[in-house]
């Protein structure tokens, strides 16, 4: 009994912690990707990624952030009055507790998003919620990470995002999406990198080759550029 009850306050603090997150920021905005654009949204920015993309925009959610109880994350979310949470990153998977995060915000009633980098397992992720993976192109530096067996888990509410830096990386995305059949798995979205091509020269390219997809532009960063937490 005595050794249950040290092995039980022993296992408290591990407990403890996998009900909290390192959270950047929590901020309201418009949403500015993917079928949620425009919406006014709720953004839970996690801490953290195992990544390193070239033209990534979020770098300054790599280190840092600070510890928030799950329970005081959902009470700022709804202090903010929006219906649309998105959970992004970094790459929110990369810490544990968020699957429960995302499952306690879609039994609180949200419309909740999940924005990720394809490289890590979204097979346990709530299927409430809608998600949005970033298969990463080569000129990210990082599609050897692409985890294609994630393509199995995605259903028709969920988005397929590839994001373009130049010709050859749209030449890839052509090849991934008629190789995968992607758009009879999903909605799937071509977005130019910031400042890295032309917004035209894309929107050229896919019209040119007749393309089921959605071309996309990133709404907050035509409203506010490039400034955190918009």
């Amino acid at each position: 009994m005595v050794a249950a009850a040290a092995n039980a306050v022993a296992a408290a603090p591990a407990a403890a912690s996998v009900q909290r997150l390192r959270i950047t920021e929590i901020f309201h905005s418009l949403q500015g990707e993917a079928d949620a654009v425009g919406w006014p949204s709720v953004f839970v920015r996690l801490t953290g990624c195992p990544l390193r993309c070239v033209w990534c925009d979020t770098a300054y959610a790599f280190e840092g952030g600070g510890w928030r109880t799950l329970d005081a994350i959902l009470a700022e979310v709804a202090g903010h009055g929006a219906r649309h949470v998105c959970v992004t990153g970094g790459e929110p998977l990369a810490q544990k507790a968020c699957l429960i995060l995302l499952q306690r915000l879609c039994d609180a009633g949200y419309e909740v998003a999940l924005e990720t980098s394809g490289a890590l397992e979204v097979a346990a992720v709530d299927p409430r919620v809608r998600k949005v993976l970033d298969l990463k192109a080569p000129a990210s530096g990082e599609s050897a990470r692409n985890l294609w067996t994630n393509l199995a888990h995605l259903g028709a509410r969920d988005q397929i995002k590839i994001v373009i830096a130049d010709r050859a990386d749209y030449d890839w995305a052509v090849v991934t999406l008629r190789e995968h059949a992607l758009d009879r798995r999903c909605s799937v979205l071509f977005s130019p990198v910031y400042g890295a091509i032309a917004p035209r020269a894309l929107a050229e390219w896919i019209l040119a080759d007749r393309l089921p997809v959605r071309f996309q532009l990133q709404l907050h960063k035509l409203l506010w550029g490039e400034q955190p937490g918009r």
